[in-house]
């Protein structure tokens, strides 16, 4: 669906470049979570993606062809919800639907359709400026689907929502992959990525320092240990074991025997822990 080879790009006057040799792929009907601090270059990435940024070095490709050579046909195969969202405050959600659908040549999806696809059917005729952050983000989020698209970007898609919705939101996701989507996604949230991503790339100073699948990289940037949690005494107690000789570890062994363990888990690395591990902090 992507493909991205030694892209290259620098701003006009910037001592620096914005990327310099980003390289990676996207198949389709998949997930991919492109992470990194505060002006490590996602948001150029993703204009070059989108076919807004021109004058780069090296080849973008979606769809198997440039964006920026794709025309107007390739805006109909996509769809966007960036971080701020773009809505008119004085219409009501079913108005702003109404009225982007009407922007594309075929918009298949009903207002209606997407509106209960991010649970805010009840606020149809509701004015947009009197939305939460988190009701326009999901009204954004709806925008994006109108034409059924087969590549969505989606910036920061939970930002603004409480718990439970941006559970119903990873969920839509989700469901999107399930139907052979294929969604590119940045956000600063590693518990969501970890979540939904079939594949990260953390972009550090305009190149990918890591990539692999969020399962793979948090065991391989984790301890060989394992941490048993167990009752004693009606309290909880936590003993952490080396991997290494387990199997005839005395104490283990013995925890093992009395029955009272609660919990048994690896010590896996965070998409977190990972993040500053690569980024050195980041913003």
């Amino acid at each position: 669906m992507i493909s991205v080879s030694g892209l290259t790009f620098t701003y006009k006057g910037a001592p620096a470049p914005a990327l310099d040799g980003v390289s990676f792929t996207v198949p389709e009907a998949s997930v991919y979570g492109l992470l990194g601090p505060s002006g490590a270059g996602k948001s150029t990435t993703q204009k070059i993606l989108m076919g807004l940024l021109a004058g780069y070095g090296g080849t973008a490709q979606v769809f198997g062809e440039a964006p920026a050579r794709s025309g107007r046909g390739f805006y109909e195969r996509i769809g966007v919800s960036f971080e701020l969202p773009a809505l008119y405050g004085r219409l009501t959600a079913r108005e702003n639907l109404a009225l982007f659908a009407a922007l594309y040549a075929d918009a298949p999806l009903a207002p209606d359709a997407v509106l209960d696809m991010v649970d805010l059917r009840d606020a149809a005729d509701q004015r947009v400026e009197t939305f939460s952050k988190g009701m326009k983000m999901r009204l954004n989020l709806a925008r994006s689907l109108l034409n059924d698209p087969s590549l969505l970007f989606l910036d920061e898609p939970t930002t603004g929502q409480d718990p439970a919705r941006a559970r119903t939101t990873r969920r839509l996701i989700s469901d999107l992959r399930a139907r052979g989507k294929t969604v590119f996604l940045t956000t600063h949230n590693m518990s969501e990525a970890a979540e939904i991503c079939d594949t990260v790339g953390f972009l550090v100073d305009g190149k990918i320092a890591l990539e692999g699948s969020p399962a793979e990289l948090m065991v391989r940037f984790g301890k060989p240990e394992l941490v048993a949690t167990a009752r004693s005494n009606g309290a909880l107690t936590t003993e952490i074991f080396a991997m290494e000789g387990l199997a005839t570890n005395q104490a283990f062994q013995d925890l093992l025997q009395t029955g009272d363990i609660v919990s048994l888990h690896t010590r896996e690395a965070s998409l977190d822990d990972i993040f500053v591990s690569v980024a050195g902090g980041g913003q």
